[in-house]
């Protein structure tokens, strides 16, 4: 038989408890009692201590996943998230390229975006879901009629309709599509797969041939970095040649003038030492594998190059980094200049250590 639970009346006797219907006003009653039967709460037993305890901890107040900041002044991104977090240029560029950055709820990777008074920029602890998932490039400028990316070694600018790799161009055709299914992409110029740096598609074809139509008119600079195989000891030169190619594909200089397309190379020493020269390459002439080949012609091929005569592989890629691209835009006349970083794999090899 199970025993009743008991509580103390006003005049101290103990009432066993009923249930049912019936008792509403006695257990009015019971309560008002209970009011008076003692000033002093009961202490709560060890076993129900611990036992709230383990289920009900103190929580830290949640720490906020995202800050927005409104604009107020036309600036591009870059500058402005550079003003207003505490974070250095590099390390707010890292968090532009993982996608935690968003424009009026989109995402954006876009250095120079501009911002116009009213935007609003938040900038989050995690990679937002919208954000381009790009593999091996990074857009460095877009606009309504070009687009601008620092491309990784190995990646392909451009495949033919028969390879179904990975290339720069299917994934910004890609990306224009998500503004509208129709939008498209044209190839400009390329750099080769194992050549790292600054490349540019256009958006429609009018730009493309407005591009290629005056591509020696509308380009300012082309700058190349190229890690080359032994010392160069003459600090800057000039390669002039006629190139043909190949049977096997492979660009060569032909020994007779005017026997093939006319190529002009300019070159300056930035360092050296006993295995190898880091070269500033500046192009006169657009040719296929120009500089591969005419730093082959000089002696001292590109560093990886076995195709041009190197024997070395240091640094498990082509030593060639397309630095820096400057061109007149098509439509609006501005000179737009692009500059990225030298490869580290490139300059590690000037330390101290190997000297």
């Amino acid at each position: 038989m199970k025993k009743r639970n008991s509580y103390a009346s006003p005049t101290g006797k103990p009432t066993q408890q009923r249930s049912g219907g019936s008792n509403r006003n006695h257990s009015k009653n019971r309560n008002q009692g209970l009011e008076h039967a003692t000033s002093r709460p009961p202490k709560p037993s060890k076993h129900t201590t611990a036992k709230t305890s383990q289920h009900t901890p103190v929580k830290a107040p949640a720490k906020p996943q995202a800050k927005s900041y409104t604009v107020e002044q036309s600036s591009e991104l870059l500058s402005f998230l550079i003003a207003h977090i505490n974070m250095g240029r590099n390390a707010v560029k890292s968090v532009l390229a993982r996608g935690q950055v968003s424009v009026n709820s989109k995402a954006t990777t876009i250095y120079n975006f501009q911002l116009e008074p009213g935007d609003i920029v938040t900038v989050s602890k995690e990679k937002t879901s919208d954000a381009p998932a790009f593999v091996g490039l990074r857009i460095i400028h877009e606009d309504d009629h070009v687009i601008v990316i620092n491309k990784d070694a190995g990646l392909l600018s451009v495949a033919s309709p028969q390879e179904k790799e990975l290339t720069a161009y299917r994934q910004l055709t890609t990306h224009v599509r998500q503004a509208h299914p129709a939008n498209r992409i044209f190839v400009v110029h390329r750099l080769d797969r194992d050549t790292s740096g600054v490349m540019m598609f256009a958006k429609s074809e009018h730009v493309q041939q407005t591009l290629q139509n005056a591509w020696k008119e509308k380009v300012q600079e082309r700058l190349y970095i190229a890690l080359v195989e032994g010392t160069v000891t003459k600090p800057e030169g000039t390669i002039s040649s006629w190139l043909k190619e190949s049977k096997t594909l492979k660009m060569y200089s032909s020994p007779y003038p005017n026997d093939g397309q006319h190529a002009v190379t300019h070159y300056k020493v930035l360092q050296s030492n006993r295995q190898y020269s880091l070269l500033e390459v500046q192009l006169e002439t657009g040719r296929k594998n120009q500089i591969r080949a005419h730093m082959e012609d000089i002696g001292h091929p590109i560093v990886g190059d076995k195709k041009y005569g190197a024997k070395v592989r240091t640094i498990g890629r082509l030593g060639l980094h397309a630095r820096v691209l400057s061109f007149t835009h098509p439509t609006t006349g501005k000179v737009l200049r692009f500059e990225t970083d030298i490869p580290k794999k490139f300059t590690n090899l000037f330390t101290t250590v190997n000297s």
